[in-house]
């Protein structure tokens, strides 16, 4: 293939919390790239996957779920979503097939509306949790009647993968020839740190209660190499805002942060490729996701992501 010929872009995928972005994105990439948990807000920035082949590079845009904002935690994620748009080539717009169309959806949909010149493809998810066809067909219409003009419509399983490597085929056959803007081998434009930080905070969204898991953050203060061992060290600091969710967060004995530290270190050394020692420590940083200052400090105002 001619140079001129090699086709790249970016494809933002948007949509409410919990419809399956980042399964989509992990799926697409064949490797996570992107933390899942079942709570909402899991995905906090704008999380680039990277699919290259000889012919075409697509970059793949991950966003946190839009909802209400209530902090300038929210406000920061909805900035980061929306912001994707601006500059992406091709948009999907996730929806869950089991769920209603809902003020969240129409939301994001006048949004959309005001997008020119940009394919918008519609993804249905979650296709096989549905029993029954015209249930399926249900949930298709009240998104395609008199709403939007999409571009494609695609009923999809990111769990699955059922469509999800057609609907890949579609959206790179749309790009218009541009440059590699990645080395092939690399997958997402993330920092190490940024990824080991998100994958021990995946751990204490899947292990703790519903107030805990929107009230953390994960930093990581240090990753250098033992000479001793030449195991990877990491030292982590898990930001909390109550006294009481750090005691949920230690546990009883310190038996949840020791089970937090060994399943996140299995996906770390999966990760890295290397033998990890990691240390952590959970602080108390009262309304930190109320404070700029704090936010900046926690990694949450990256240009990068706005």
């Amino acid at each position: 293939m001619l140079d001129n010929e090699y086709k790249s872009g970016f494809v933002a995928i948007i949509g409410r919390p919990n419809v399956g972005k980042s399964t989509l994105l992990n799926y697409i990439i064949g490797q996570k790239v992107a933390i899942i948990s079942s709570k909402a807000q899991t995905t906090r920035n704008k999380i680039a996957g990277i699919y290259t082949t000889e012919e075409a590079q697509a970059v793949f845009l991950d966003t946190p779920g839009i909802h209400k904002p209530y902090n300038s935690l929210d406000e920061y994620m909805e900035k980061a979503s929306f912001g994707a748009l601006n500059e992406a080539d091709a948009v999907w717009f996730v929806v869950d097939a089991t769920e209603k169309r809902g003020g969240g959806d129409n939301f994001i949909i006048e949004r959309l509306k005001k997008i020119k010149n940009t394919p918008i493809y519609l993804l249905v998810n979650k296709i096989d949790l549905i029993k029954k066809k015209n249930d399926l067909f249900q949930a298709i219409s009240s998104y395609t009647v008199d709403l939007l003009d999409w571009s494609e419509v695609y009923p999809i399983s990111a769990k699955s993968g059922e469509q999800v490597n057609a609907l890949v085929d579609d959206v790179i056959e749309k790009l218009h020839p541009g440059p590699q803007y990645f080395s092939k081998e690399q997958i997402t434009d993330h920092p190490e740190r940024f990824l080991v930080a998100e994958l021990i905070r995946e751990k204490i969204l899947q292990l703790t209660e519903q107030e805990v898991p929107h009230s953390i953050a994960v930093v990581i203060d240090s990753m250098k190499k033992d000479g001793v061992n030449e195991k990877l060290h990491i030292q982590a600091s898990i930001v909390v805002e109550r006294s009481s969710q750090k005691n949920i967060i230690i546990g009883k004995q310190g038996n949840m942060i020791k089970r937090i530290g060994q399943l996140a270190r299995k996906d770390i050394e999966n990760l890295l490729g290397e033998r990890v020692y990691l240390e952590t420590w959970v602080k108390v940083e009262a309304r930190w996701r109320e404070r700029p200052q704090a936010l900046q400090e926690l990694g949450y105002n990256s240009k990068q992501d706005l």
